[in-house]
């Protein structure tokens, strides 16, 4: 081949899936067909957000195995700054006050753990942003990995994930394209139940399987991803209840939900929303606080799950903690965040103070409360005005937030059915990586949005599966 040689395009198994749906002489029809299935098994399946499908989409997300060996052996550096970071404050309350905890945060914390992981389930947000290509011509498709947030308290997604896994496995379309590709899944529940499990032999000593309480709200929107862990908890052998923290009882030692006692908590109520509801003196604070009941994840995970501890990470007052190939990672893949207030502190190797730099640069930088969910709080630079800005960055001075360098997002094509007929249009995604043990990546949520807020909470957008995609032959 000469120099000046056109050079031959991956192979690509989006572009290959689209022109299944697209291509003249049945194509429409394998996508009709498919929308079809997928409309029927997400109201069999019970797989909505609220009264929303969760996917609106008609094809799951590919990664190369490339893509996800690198995200897996970033991560787990990063992961082990968090740890680092977590054994710190625990060890010194100074430092633990960079964390930004509440008064009764501080009260739990102080209990000694009882496990040995503070987040044995969680999950990472991050994106591979078009903002900088890593590894050349010998892993073309890896583009800059940022890791933007930590979800360390109540993950959610990870049963609604490979229970969509289950259902594109069966489309029409599929069916096609694992002729030609080899589609290896990245399912997740299994590790919420080996974690919980894990909790319970380390919390009791004992190795008979306790009775477990899915513990939320049962208003909130979730709630349909409960009824799929429970079915999934009791197909191996876990006797499982779902809970609502009002309808519990904490009487002669132990707790009691659904009129039995319980050993083991899955939690997905927020521990905020839990306390400011019912105080400490709340039946499940007790219980767990006492040792009458084995808490997952326990609430030492609110270090970590402070949006103030990527600033940890990040801060250069801290690097003395972490190991140069720590550092790198860190460097490489947690955008720049600092708490916000009035202080001197580096950007882009350079002093300056803080909080007059980022009001003069409100593109460059997003705020986000130090402690909320779902898109609350969040106020992007670049789509509002500087009063706004502003105005946002007062907020931030009076109660704990983090200001964070914005991260370019990535976008790809995906299909809808809509009018008779394929739609293909860009759409921003994020990658969200399931982490056991606080230790390293197993399984991966993807969420869509046209909004550059991606989250399903926040209102919109949608979740589909996600495929590490092999060409076969």
């Amino acid at each position: 081949m000469s120099a000046t040689a056109a050079v031959e395009p991956a192979p690509d198994p989006a572009a290959d899936y689209h022109d299944l749906l697209t291509a003249g002489g049945g194509g429409e029809q394998l996508a009709a067909d498919s929308q079809g299935q997928l409309d029927r098994q997400l109201a069999q399946r019970g797989l909505f957000f609220g009264d929303r499908p969760l996917c609106t989409v008609l094809r799951p997300r590919f990664l190369r195995a490339a893509q996800y060996d690198f995200l897996q052996r970033r991560a787990a550096l990063v992961l082990g700054a968090f740890t680092t970071a977590y054994r710190a404050a625990m060890r010194d309350a100074a430092f633990r006050a960079q964390f930004r905890l509440a008064a009764w945060e501080e009260a739990l914390v102080a209990d000694a753990p009882r496990l040995r992981d503070p987040s044995p389930v969680s999950r990472l947000d991050a994106f591979f942003s078009p903002d900088g290509e890593v590894g050349g011509a010998a892993a073309p498709g890896l583009r800059g990995l940022r890791f933007t947030e930590y979800n360390a308290e109540t993950p959610a997604g990870a049963a609604y994930n490979d229970v969509l896994t289950e259902l594109f496995y069966g489309l029409p379309a599929m069916r096609e394209l694992l002729k030609r590709w080899d589609l290896r899944p990245l399912p997740a529940r299994h590790n919420v139940l080996h974690a919980l499990l894990d909790a319970w032999h380390q919390f009791s000593g004992r190795r008979e399987v306790p009775r477990v309480a899915i513990l939320d709200w049962a208003e909130v929107p979730t709630y349909s991803e409960f009824l799929l862990f429970r079915d999934y908890f009791t197909r191996q052998g876990v006797p499982c209840v779902i809970a609502d923290p009002r309808e519990v009882e904490y009487t002669g030692g132990r707790l009691v939900a659904g009129g039995a006692p319980v050993e083991l908590i899955y939690k997905r109520v927020l521990i905020s929303e839990l306390v400011e509801r019912g105080g400490l003196d709340q039946p499940v604070v007790r219980a767990v606080r006492d040792g009458a009941v084995c808490l997952v994840n326990p609430f030492h995970c609110k270090l970590l799950h402070k949006k103030a501890s990527l600033a940890v990470l990040g801060d250069e007052r801290n690097a003395a903690l972490f190991t140069a190939d720590e550092r790198a990672a860190i460097a490489a893949h947690v955008p720049w965040t600092r708490v916000v207030e009035e202080r001197r502190t580096e950007h882009d190797g350079a002093a300056v103070d803080l909080v007059p730099y980022v009001a003069a640069r409100r593109e460059r930088f997003v705020l986000k409360p130090n402690d909320e969910y779902g898109g609350k709080g969040i106020v992007l630079g670049w789509e509002v005005d500087q009063a706004a800005w502003e105005a946002a960055l007062r907020t931030a001075l009076a109660e704990p937030y983090i200001v964070q360098e914005r991260v370019a997002l990535p976008s790809e094509p995906y299909p809808s059915w809509a009018d008779g007929r394929v739609h293909v249009l860009d759409r921003m995604l994020d990658t969200a990586p399931y982490v056991a043990y606080g230790a390293y990546v197993d399984g991966c949520l993807t969420r869509l949005s046209t909004a550059a807020l991606l989250n399903v909470t926040a209102g919109g957008g949608s979740t589909v599966p996600t495929f590490v995609a092999e060409r076969r032959g």
